[in-house]
């Protein structure tokens, strides 16, 4: 039985409470926040859906850019956006995802409890605003009874090396960023890594590694979401573009093209 002393642990059991278990709505004073969101990305459009609960509230949100026009909506209601298994169903389409690579797990001490995450990379076939699409990606499913304030830097996306070898990679700080055990990974062509801790630009221009300082993983912003809530007693500001990615990994794992967000975001929950 893990404790939280034993915290962080990737890809291993922690006996704790982690999806697919049922996990209480309160514990350690902390109510519980679970997300599942898929980002999808390529090089004539990028999406995401997402389905949320913050102690039990639920909210859901989309949005699609499609290199001209960014089209999105927010709802604090349960429907308007599914993410069931390994479908996406949202008023602008409806994709089907297959796994696409090693998923990864990390369950990480925060506060004075615990949160959880999993990573999947995943390939998609739909239709988006009626038009057919293929698209690769990542499915984001987070749960855990994060600290009262949490503030945290994220980025994710796809790409190819200079001689085509597809890449995904899904880099974070304030949230699993332990030194060794955290979320940060790359995989090339389906194989999990784990990167080194990273900073981001203010800017949201970069990432930079620690103990590789070759490595530069520079973001070109093409248009961003953006959105400021603040109920009382939970709140929220967040900011995140949609762009393109180029430059090294560690490693020396070249990102000839890529595609993805960056994120910045405060909550108070």
């Amino acid at each position: 039985m893990s404790t939280l002393s034993e915290l962080p642990l990737r890809d291993r059991p922690t006996g704790l409470a982690v999806p697919p278990a049922r996990m209480a709505l309160l514990h350690d004073r902390r109510p519980l926040k679970r997300w599942r969101y898929v980002g999808l990305y390529g090089e004539d459009i990028m999406l995401c859906a997402a389905v949320v609960r913050v102690a039990g509230l639920p909210q859901a949100f989309w949005a699609t850019w499609d290199r001209h026009e960014l089209r999105e909506k927010t709802v604090f209601r349960p429907g308007a956006v599914a993410v069931d298994g390994h479908r996406v169903r949202f008023p602008e389409g409806e994709l089907t995802l297959t796994d696409d690579g090693e998923p990864m797990a990390v369950t990480s001490r925060h506060g004075d409890s615990y949160i959880w995450t999993r990573k999947q990379p995943v390939r998609a076939t739909g239709t988006v605003a009626g038009k057919a699409v293929e698209l690769r990606g990542l499915i984001d499913d987070s749960a855990g009874y994060h600290a009262r304030r949490t503030d945290w830097r994220w980025c994710a996306g796809v790409g190819e090396t200079p001689d085509g070898t597809p890449l995904a990679f899904n880099i974070v700080t304030g949230l699993h960023d332990a030194p060794v055990g955290s979320e940060r990974t790359v995989w090339v062509d389906g194989r999990s890594a784990e990167l080194p801790l990273a900073t981001f630009a203010d800017d949201l221009s970069a990432v930079t590694f620690a103990d590789a300082p070759e490595s530069r993983l520079a973001f070109a912003e093409e248009t961003r979401r953006a959105r400021d809530d603040d109920f009382g007693l939970f709140a929220s500001d967040y900011v995140q573009p949609f762009g393109t990615f180029s430059g090294t990994l560690p490693d020396g794992v070249v990102v000839a093209r890529g595609w993805g967000v960056m994120e910045r975001h405060s909550a108070r929950w």
